[in-house]
């Protein structure tokens, strides 16, 4: 259940991520209220997750999630460059959650 709640927490950083994008800078109120409660939310369901899982893999899978979600949403909705080499080191970063995943202990 921890990585479950783990993966959800990931995927409100990815939301946070690109809220503080669309907020510009918290000058845009809907996109502002969106980014700090998926903030509250993400942190909030780390800490549950953080309860039974290693800190140093929760908090590295967490980043991971966010930061992956963070690349291809930028590909598919602001137009971010998709260049063999920025794809090559996004899935290094999946590989990594993956290993993670597999080799650490609940």
């Amino acid at each position: 259940m921890a990585w479950i709640i783990l993966f959800i927490a990931g995927i409100f950083e990815t939301v946070w991520a690109m809220g503080l994008k669309y907020s510009e800078g918290f000058t845009k109120l809907v996109p502002s209220l969106i980014t700090v409660v998926a903030m509250g939310l993400s942190v909030f369901l780390l800490s549950q997750a953080l309860k039974t899982l290693p800190v140093g893999t929760a908090y590295a899978v967490w980043t991971g999630i966010g930061a992956v979600g963070a690349v291809i949403l930028g590909i598919m909705l602001l137009g971010e460059p998709r260049s063999l080499p920025r794809l090559f080191f996004t899935a290094l970063i999946i590989a990594g959650i993956i290993g993670l995943r597999f080799t650490g202990t609940e």
